[in-house]
């Protein structure tokens, strides 16, 4: 596959709480994506995905869900991914966590990039534990992380931070090393598959 060929990267919104704000900068996000260039971008909102509880569903003779078989090639087909979760007690959702769960070879040998908001600290808590979750699946998680801390002074009423310039340089650096991560890793699955 030639370095032309657009990136499919899946830009998933972790969190599936009522009144959640998670879509604001899962949006913002997207559209930088978008305008980077290089990007085939998929929302992914797992508060319309409806992944029943992986615990109830691991038996191996037994076939995935409905909605697992519907998710599924989607991810696949990404070649990187961007998780945008809030940080919930210290953590991340458990929605995320299904999510992760529901899936394995999907991930695998594939960048993930984090963009996450919260109080002071701005979702690292959930960030940094997310790290070795996906290296669990196999998935490489890059350095760089967008972080919005007191995110409810950082956007505006039309979903918009408020330090735009700031914002947009941080996100350009962010999806350059996203891509660049992405890049290589779909060269090498093209080269040799990858075996876990």
């Amino acid at each position: 596959m030639s370095d032309l060929t657009p990136l499919r990267l899946a830009v998933i919104v972790g969190s599936t709480r009522k009144d959640r704000f998670c879509p604001v900068p899962a949006a913002w996000v997207a559209d930088r994506a978008r305008e980077h260039g290089g990007y085939e971008v998929d929302v992914i909102d797992l508060a319309d995905e409806r992944l029943p509880d992986v615990l109830n569903g691991d038996d191996p003779d037994v076939p995935p869900p409905a909605p697992v078989r519907a998710l599924a090639p989607r991810l696949a087909s990404a070649d990187a991914f961007v998780i945008v979760t809030p940080v919930y007690n210290h953590g991340y959702p458990a929605s995320l966590k299904n999510a992760v769960d529901w899936f394995f070879d999907e991930w695998s040998a594939k960048p993930v990039g984090f963009v996450s908001y919260g109080g002071a600290g701005g979702g690292l808590h959930a960030v940094e534990q997310l790290r070795q979750v996906f290296c669990e699946v196999h998935a490489t998680t890059i350095r760089e992380s967008l972080g919005f801390a007191n995110y409810w002074d950082l956007f505006d009423d039309a979903g918009r931070p408020v330090d735009a310039a700031g914002a947009e340089k941080a996100a350009a650096t962010f999806l350059d090393r996203l891509a660049w991560w992405a890049h290589a890793l779909r060269d090498a699955r093209g080269k040799r598959p990858y075996t876990h």
